[in-house]
């Protein structure tokens, strides 16, 4: 039976983090989406958990498609082998644009701020019914509990609405997360770009 999502982005850092189940958990989803059969959506760097996750893709014979601003082409240096496919934009907000365009679905994985923003606007994106994709954040090494818990907070103050909890599913583990992506329905697409 066919995967239901033909492409995922992965948000993810440019740095490897502290704790090394970080870099061991960016390898294993590279290899599991696409053993899958899921092309990778991601940033273009070759750096830090971006680099991991990209690589393990390509080396388990998946397909990769980066987007990287011509600013970042210097500090986060595409995979030296390649990617099957790459693109140079403008801007940060084009390649978020285009990985939404480009990605099924989106899975957060360990990072820092740049992470954080890509997650946050997918989320509000999907809030404002701009799209009906799924979102995974992926809680290695409890990356994602304070995240979780500042959604709460912001439900308990009346500030997001208690459906906020269902714009994205938290994930324990990689295993867990592709089990989740493995039963997630092909969402609508139709959802015009320029309304972002």
């Amino acid at each position: 039976m066919p995967h239901p999502l033909r492409s995922v982005a992965v948000f993810c850092g440019s740095r490897f983090g502290a704790d090394p189940a970080h870099a061991q958990a960016a390898r294993a989803l590279g290899t599991g989406l696409a053993r899958q059969g899921v092309k990778l959506v991601y940033g273009g760097g070759g750096v830090g958990l971006m680099g991991e996750v990209a690589n393990a893709a390509l080396a388990a014979g998946g397909e990769v498609h980066g987007i990287i601003p011509d600013f970042l082409l210097s500090a986060e240096r595409p995979p030296p082998g390649g990617l099957t496919a790459m693109e140079v934009v403008p801007s940060m907000h084009v390649r978020k644009t285009r990985m939404f365009e480009l990605s099924d679905g989106f899975i957060a994985l360990s990072g820092g701020l740049g992470t954080l923003d890509e997650l946050v606007e997918i989320l509000t994106w999907r809030q404002l019914g701009l799209h009906d994709k799924p979102v995974l954040a992926l809680d290695i090494a409890g990356w994602a509990q304070p995240f979780v818990a500042l959604v709460e907070a912001m439900i308990t103050q009346g500030f997001v609405g208690e459906s906020g909890r269902r714009l994205f599913q938290v994930a324990a583990d990689v295993p867990a997360c592709l089990e989740l992506l493995r039963h997630a329905p092909l969402p609508d697409t139709s959802a015009p770009a320029s309304r972002l």
